[in-house]
């Protein structure tokens, strides 16, 4: 083919492109669909939040747009069944919605929980309607002798632990890095890294062969936030601590793994966020949406079932609504 053939096959390939980006600009002006949120699970999710800002440590109960955490089209099959699972920060948002399907999937749950007591019994509710036992453990994860107490009644309760779930968390924006006091810098890194390990530590003596520990990450700890410093700063500390007890613990038959999940509609981010970005939560992913949590919790199901994941360790699983997110 001469050089003049080329440039002619070029510039008739350039010329049917240009007519395509011309109709496609027309359908933009239109108003289709290009630029609307992503809606790819079985049913339609929330796009438009409240511009909402809670007290902290806030209380799903308050939030004007209540969060979707039944998962009702999934259905369970047995995948944990008459598994005891402990899971921090369960009276809300996450691990809410993952206490509610790992009930469905035949486990016992004991609910761990900071503050929200009404959250809290609202959650034991929802598992004993699934046909499983709850157990109410209040206290906060900053506290050895109660993370130790905390394991300690699952067993005398339950007589064994199966799949720990860390994810009680701390989050508070700053503009900068001036503006975090000593006092925050250290609420967020002991809850978030330090309450993780607690508890890992407490539960690890009672943790068999083909148990797990589920850690709560997030894709602030893949990519960082510019007004999340210290609390990305957790999230990739725990990513990496997800990584380095999976290598400890795979002689054990122990796996440890994390979901890094975006943004989720649950009372952490109104307990944080002025209203006005509140609106905005989520849109800013690919999916142009913020996540409900039961979006996030068939992950933990998944990562918990040694019949689903039995040859996966040391793994972040990102749930964030966006390509590229590692």
């Amino acid at each position: 083919m001469s050089t003049d053939d080329t440039l002619k096959t070029q510039r008739e390939i350039q010329q049917r492109q240009d007519r395509a980006d011309a109709a496609q600009a027309k359908s933009d002006e239109k108003g289709d669909k290009k630029g609307e949120a992503v809606q790819a699970g079985p049913r339609t999710q929330p796009v438009d939040l409240p511009a909402q800002h809670l007290e902290k440590p806030g209380v799903e109960a308050d939030l004007e747009l209540a969060p979707r955490f039944m998962a009702p089209d999934y259905r369970g099959s047995g995948k944990l069944q008459d598994f005891v699972a402990l899971i921090t920060g369960a009276d809300s948002g996450i691990g809410r919605a993952v206490a509610v399907l790992f009930a469905r999937e035949g486990a016992d749950v004991a609910v761990c929980y900071h503050s929200s007591t009404g959250d809290a019994e609202e959650t034991a509710r929802c598992v004993e309607a699934e046909g499983r036992q709850c157990l109410l453990l209040q206290g906060d994860v900053k506290d050895s002798a109660w993370c130790d107490s905390a394991v300690a009644q699952v067993i005398a309760r339950f007589g064994k632990l199966d799949v720990l779930v860390n994810n009680a968390a701390f989050q508070e924006h700053a503009s900068s890095l001036e503006d975090l006091d000593d006092e925050r810098i250290q609420e967020t890194l002991d809850t978030n890294i330090g309450g993780y390990l607690r508890m890992a530590r407490a539960a690890l003596p009672h943790l068999k062969n083909g148990a797990s520990i589920i850690n709560t990450g997030s894709t602030t700890g893949l990519r960082g936030s510019p007004k999340l410093i210290d609390y990305s700063a957790t999230k990739g500390a725990i990513h990496a601590m997800t990584k380095a007890l999976a290598s400890n613990l795979i002689d054990r038959g122990i796996r440890v793994n994390a979901v890094a999940p975006g943004p989720v509609w649950t009372p952490l981010n109104p307990a944080d966020s002025p209203a006005d970005k509140v609106a905005e939560f989520g849109k800013q992913t690919d999916m142009k949406r913020a996540a409900q949590p039961e979006e996030l919790s068939p992950a933990y199901v998944f990562l918990a079932s040694p019949a689903c994941a039995g040859y996966i360790t040391g793994i972040v699983l990102p749930v964030t609504g966006s390509v590229g997110a590692i």
